[in-house]
């Protein structure tokens, strides 16, 4: 009887527990670690002084389109940070999960920093690879994820033709110059840690394309003095969005920590962990601080230069979409 009644004491005591003092948890995709490992126990501070108990914080990692899904299959996120809005998105879209409008709530379209894609090429530059037009020479190998499963990978297609139309070129010329871009890539992996594995590890391709943040992250994991980093004249502006889960907080009663939590990705302190991280952080001054590790480029804002992400989704990487069309074409080649 007595282990029956201590199981019995643990299930009563389990439910005595207030829901808001489960941790909150955070899904979130790979190149984040490390902020996160940051900003976590910044906000937990900030959480304290505000005279509130201590918050837990679990994070989760992984692909962002296959985080969004998990979520979306089951997974309790309190909040979810992605590197794109179509992944969030699919929260609204798969089980209304959070309300249509989910990106109005917090300032910047609910993105606390941006990134821009780069240029990773081999340490001396050896193929000269200066701008979008160098990656369409001749004997020029790129290594891009694909579109259609890897956010880094939608953001480089998109800069790409955003490259040709700020240049003068029309809807026509920029599908042609994507379709050439594709064409140099030996080896598509679905997200952007194989990309690096094939470019860092493997030594296939001149190029890799990725956010700058990421560029980071490989110096890290990989040898910083075998690759040299090189800002394209043009980029599309990555935001990456977060948002509350509403039907998970509602049945949690996480809503008031998991608010604060992502609210406080606004503040001073937050911005300046992202700047260290290599994130764009969104207050100017904090930017102006780390300016040297910022070179300057022309940003675009991808729904002012292509419309709303879901018709983004729907005519460039769904299946049939422009990509489809556009690599079915290299097929044979």
């Amino acid at each position: 009887m007595k282990p029956l009644l201590a199981a019995s004491l643990t299930a009563l005591l389990a439910l005595s527990q207030p829901l808001s003092a489960a941790p909150l948890l955070n899904v979130s995709y790979d190149v984040m670690r490390d902020f996160y490992k940051e900003y976590n126990p910044a906000f937990q501070k900030h959480w304290q002084e505000q005279g509130h108990k201590p918050a837990q914080i679990q994070m989760s990692h992984g692909g962002s389109s296959k985080q969004a899904r998990s979520v979306i299959d089951g997974l309790p996120a309190d909040v979810i940070t992605m590197n794109m809005a179509t992944d969030i998105n699919a929260l609204y879209e798969h089980g209304k999960l959070i309300p249509e409008n989910w990106a109005t709530r917090l300032p910047d379209n609910s993105a606390p920093f941006t990134s821009a894609t780069v240029l990773i090429v081999r340490k001396g530059n050896p193929k000269n690879i200066q701008d979008w037009p160098d990656l369409v020479r001749e004997g020029v190998e790129v290594i891009i994820p694909n579109p259609k499963t890897a956010g880094n990978a939608r953001y480089s297609y998109l800069s790409a033709w955003g490259y040709v139309l700020r240049n003068g070129g029309n809807e026509q010329d920029a599908r042609d110059f994507v379709g050439k871009l594709f064409a140099q890539v030996p080896v598509m992996d679905t997200g952007g840690r194989g990309a690096t594995s094939t470019f860092m590890q493997n030594r296939i391709g001149d190029v890799l394309l990725t956010f700058e943040n990421e560029a980071v992250m490989i110096a890290r994991e990989f040898d910083a003095g075998s690759f040299e980093v090189v800002y394209p004249s043009v980029s599309a502006q990555a935001e990456p969005p977060v948002t509350v889960v509403d039907k998970v907080v509602e049945r949690k009663g996480s809503r008031e920590l998991a608010q604060a939590y992502l609210e406080y990705l606004w503040s001073d302190e937050a911005q300046r962990i992202a700047a260290q991280n290599y994130l764009r952080p969104r207050n100017p001054e904090i930017l102006a601080e780390f300016a040297d590790r910022f070179p300057p480029i022309d940003l675009f804002q991808v729904e002012e230069t292509f419309g709303d992400w879901r018709d983004i989704q729907k005519t460039h990487f769904n299946d049939g979409g422009v990509f489809d069309q556009i690599y079915s074409g290299q097929s044979g080649k």
